[in-house]
């Protein structure tokens, strides 16, 4: 059949795209209305209802090929859905294409070699159910149910860090769909300029169809778990978690948490994950659980997928949500002051306060070596409201917005993968701070168009002057 022009109507795009695309597909094509559509639609943050005029449902990379040429060649806006778990909802559009990955799930784990290779629409939980088979792992979230595509482009962290670096840190290989539907491998080897991008880069430069990971020993028992404190000996535990999680060996990982228990009980959480011998793990976590008494203890031996899912039931699926985020070179008590005030002041039970130490085998990688630049030991800082009724959004997003604004002084610099949808061109830029003028270098290179766009974007430019200086 001759390929027709496609127009702006809706209807027109649903007809063309079953007439032109389906026959080319081995996944799915699903249109408004259609089965499966509302489902692949969803995504995890409950603020996000998008239509896109058509989903492909990919198979495989051929899919992805297709889905690409398609929409370049009618000019339609993309998006790409992984595990969708991102808080702006860039993972669908309005209107235009959603490349739906999250059928893609296929992992093989090599013991000898101590790697991985997962699609690009597995899930944390997926990786870590097969790499632990042979007691394996790689730096992945803290989330089980997060998707490993956006987490990894976008830096990931997680329990291992500060023993084993970021997950981009352990990255191998990455397959990847350009704009112009081509399809390349990038390492250390091949096409190194684009490993480099998109090593931190996000998803501006192609559609990454599968991961190759370095693994490590871990587990699959480790040493770690949840302690609870009342919220009236907050600032006491956060005094001693500011220097306690910066003075342990990289072996123990550590984060705290102002939140509400299941049962309404304010109360700040101290988690943590030591990936050592545990009779050494013991002595270290001794110190947090002898400082003040807890309202409960729960740090004990466990397998490292239940540490995995520790914050699962916490940012479930389908809740209204909203962010912000920075790194905190200190924790300074003016600052614990102004966490505090506004931990006293929840405007849901569901909203989360998080600091999260990063430190050991992330400090010890260059600035320069990936886009992600923010490489000084530091907090990762979260403000994270969530609630349940939608009518309720500006009072929870406006305590947010407050509480970033009485906050942001003590930051520096940002990540990509917490990012909200007003975080605009001037977070992106201060998220890579002297890397993002060779990234808008390399973006030209690839996508010179911009066509890989809904995202944390980097603008495509020959040269420019950043004025940020990497720490």
């Amino acid at each position: 059949m001759e390929e027709q022009t496609i127009t702006s109507e809706p209807g027109a795009i649903a007809k063309l795209a079953a007439d032109q695309l389906r026959g080319k597909l081995r996944g799915d094509l699903l249109l408004p209305g259609g089965t499966g559509y509302d489902q692949s639609r969803r995504v995890w943050n409950g603020m996000i209802d998008k239509h896109p005029a058509l989903i492909v449902r990919c198979a495989g990379p051929s899919d992805v090929i297709q889905a690409v040429n398609f929409a370049r060649q009618h000019e339609l806006p993309i998006s790409v859905k992984a595990g969708g778990h991102n808080f702006a909802g860039n993972a669908v559009c309005e209107g235009g294409l959603t490349i739906d990955l999250s059928k893609m799930r296929s992992i093989r784990v090599d013991p000898v070699k101590r790697t991985a290779r997962a699609e690009t629409g597995a899930l944390l939980s997926d990786l870590d159910h097969e790499t632990q088979a042979f007691g394996l792992a790689t730096t992945a979230g803290t989330v089980s149910h997060t998707g490993i595509a956006g987490l990894t482009l976008g830096g990931g962290q997680g329990w291992l860090m500060n023993k084993y670096g970021l997950t981009i840190d352990n990255l191998l290989s990455v397959d990847l769909v350009l704009a112009d539907g081509s399809f390349v491998t990038a390492s250390a080897t091949e096409n190194e300029d684009l490993f480099w991008a998109v090593r931190g880069g996000g998803g501006n430069f192609g559609i990454a169809t599968s991961f190759e990971y370095q693994l490590h020993p871990v587990g699959p028992q480790i040493l770690g778990g949840m302690i609870l404190y009342p919220m009236d000996k907050a600032k006491e535990v956060l005094r001693f978690y500011r220097s306690y999680s910066m003075d342990t060996p990289d072996e123990l990982s550590s984060a705290a948490g102002m939140l509400t228990t299941p049962d309404g009980l304010p109360a700040i959480a101290v988690v943590v994950c030591w990936t050592g011998k545990p009779e050494e793990g013991e002595a270290h976590v001794k110190a947090l659980r002898e400082f003040s008494t807890p309202l409960v203890d729960l740090i004990a031996p466990m397998p490292y997928t239940a540490l995995q899912k520790i914050f699962d039931a916490a940012v479930p699926h389908g809740l209204y949500r909203y962010a912000k985020m920075g790194y905190l070179p200190h924790l300074e008590d003016e600052l614990l002051d102004v966490l505090l005030q506004y931990a006293h002041n929840f405007t849901s039970p569901y909203s989360i306060i998080l600091l999260n130490c990063m430190k050991g085998a992330v400090t010890r990688v260059s600035p320069t070596a990936t886009p992600f630049v923010h490489r000084n030991a530091q907090w990762h800082f979260d403000i994270v409201p969530q609630w349940t009724n939608p009518d309720e959004a500006d009072t929870h997003i406006n305590w947010a917005r407050s509480f970033w604004k009485a906050t942001e002084q003590f930051t520096k610099g940002t990540g990509v993968n917490f990012f909200d949808a007003d975080d605009g061109a001037d977070r992106v830029k201060l998220a890579y701070g002297t890397n993002y003028e060779r990234l808008a270098k390399l973006k030209q290179k690839y996508d010179p168009t911009n066509f890989f766009r809904l995202n944390n974007n980097i603008l495509p430019e020959p040269s420019m002057e950043s004025g940020l200086v990497a720490e």
